[in-house]
């Protein structure tokens, strides 16, 4: 058997795009699968007449592999994850490199490198966006783990990636152990971030002012020309003029419960964590979340109707308010996502390159958007810009929308159409940009029935103070600690 460059485990649509992709870029691959009748299939089928060989053990697909041996799982996220690790371990040399290409959970891949490399192996953990078209035509790739396996692994990943108009591959090293996981999973935050935002947009398009799918077609048509082109403004566009063969909008059949994988709640998870204030990717977590509560809404429907008068506003004027809005919105979820990145390199000793994430995102991930370049932009000017809205160009376009934005959350309030997301940002920006937060009272009323104490602002930052509010309470005070 002819010595192949990448091993790959996996059939579903990502497992087989990809390694029709690397075969289309002159690397040789073996596939193999646990239901080793979708290999046979594969190999005569998609794959027929191309340099992919198919296997029917885990011993014949490591045997076929050019060493440093390089098998990259594309399995279910979790448990199958490690089964299948323990499956290669005895059929691999120190030095093979085992790389897991799913939506992994970065602990996860934290814990898998540390025992690997204990073990004399290398480990990668890199987040693939990008879908069906992008596995197969090019993805964004964010590898992380193993330093030592990102020689072997470049000249494979960076040939299949996605590339920007320059040709600048859309991918590169991201960090070790878990890093590339965790900025996959931030990605996939900003992800539902920007479908939220986008559908709210809709609701107040198609509720408030009654547009129909041809105008909200052709507005979405008209704002992919511009500062909003996007990936996800794209489809949308597309989404809303399509019919079935019967002449009906297929998006106006379509429950209204929304899915999730969990990639979204482990971002909001680990900003809990780290202590950021990711409000926008949280609320459209929980909006997808109150989604799902379709029997009780409709129940709700009944008991509050809402008043089905359209918004009191110009609509050539509202509609140029909603574009503002979202444009102003989407600056707040890439600048609270990237605030994440930032505090969790602190915490797990990453040395992230901000710059080259946006870049990584330019082309094949599903948040792509000419937006992204901006931000490339900004870390070029200041790599320790602590926060997207203090860059000159962020700040010009916030400043330039706010007026918009105010608008829009007004009008929806008003006539009761939700608009958490669009809503939530412009609440982190108010808060983020006021000097002093009525955190002061809350401090007080911490130190009041807990005696958690308070720092003054006459005196110098670290210095905790107690009061004791009510005479009986002494002047014992807790201990002084921050989650």
């Amino acid at each position: 058997m002819r010595e192949m460059d990448m091993g790959l485990i996996g059939l579903a649509v990502m497992g087989e795009n990809l390694a029709l992709n690397m075969e289309s870029k002159g690397f040789g691959v073996a596939v193999y699968n646990r239901t080793v009748a979708k290999v046979d299939a594969f190999v005569k089928g998609r794959a027929a007449g191309k340099n992919i060989v198919g296997c029917h053990s885990i011993d014949e697909l490591c045997a076929s592999l050019k060493k440093p041996r390089k098998v990259m799982l594309m399995v279910k996220a979790g448990q199958a994850v490690d089964d299948f690790i323990e499956l290669l371990i005895p059929h691999l040399e120190k030095g093979d490199i085992i790389i897991d290409g799913g939506n992994s959970h970065f602990p996860d891949t934290i814990r898998r490198t540390q025992y690997l490399e204990s073990k004399g192996l290398l480990y990668i953990g890199t987040g693939v966006s990008g879908g069906e078209e992008g596995a197969l035509r090019g993805p964004s790739i964010m590898p992380g783990g193993s330093p030592a396996a990102w020689e072997h692994v470049k000249p494979i990943f960076q040939a299949i990636a996605a590339k920007t108009d320059d040709g600048t591959p859309c991918c590169d090293w991201v960090g070790e152990n878990g890093a590339g996981h965790f900025v996959k999973m931030v990605h996939n935050g900003i992800e539902y971030g920007d479908m939220q935002m986008i559908c709210e947009t809709y609701h107040l398009m198609k509720q408030g002012l009654g547009m129909s799918n041809e105008e909200m077609h052709a507005t979405f048509s008209e704002w992919y020309q511009g500062e909003l082109n996007s990936y996800l403004i794209e489809i949308t566009r597309d989404i809303l003029a399509y019919k079935d063969e019967e002449g009906n909008y297929v998006v106006d059949l379509i429950l209204d419960t929304a899915g999730q994988k969990g990639t979204g709640k482990w971002t909001v998870i680990a900003a809990l964590d780290e202590g950021q204030p990711l409000t926008l990717i949280a609320e459209a977590v929980f909006a997808r979340c109150i989604s799902a509560l379709k029997e009780e809404r409709l129940v709700a429907a009944k008991e509050f109707p809402m008043s089905t008068a359209p918004l009191n506003v110009d609509r050539a004027e509202f509609i140029n308010d909603l574009r503002h809005a979202l444009y102003a919105a989407k600056i707040v979820s890439y600048a609270q996502g990237y605030q994440l990145m930032r505090a969790a390199a602190k915490t797990y000793n990453w040395n992230l390159n901000y710059g080259g994430i946006a870049l990584m995102w330019r082309g094949g991930c599903i948040i792509r958007s000419v937006f992204l370049g901006k931000i490339k932009e900004a870390f070029d000017r200041d790599p320790n810009l602590v926060n997207l809205l203090l860059d000159p160009f962020f700040k010009d376009a916030i400043q330039k929308a706010l007026p918009s934005w105010r608008r829009v959350v007004t009008a929806a309030v008003t006539v009761g159409i939700p608009v958490p997301a669009l809503s939530s940002a412009l609440a982190y920006f108010d808060a983020y940009r006021t000097e002093r937060l009525p955190a002061n009272l809350l401090q007080a009323q911490r130190d009041y029935f807990g005696a958690h104490t308070y720092e003054r602002v006459d005196k110098p930052r670290g210095e905790f103070f107690h009061t004791n509010w009510t005479g009986r309470g002494g002047s014992t005070s807790a201990s002084t600690y921050t989650v």
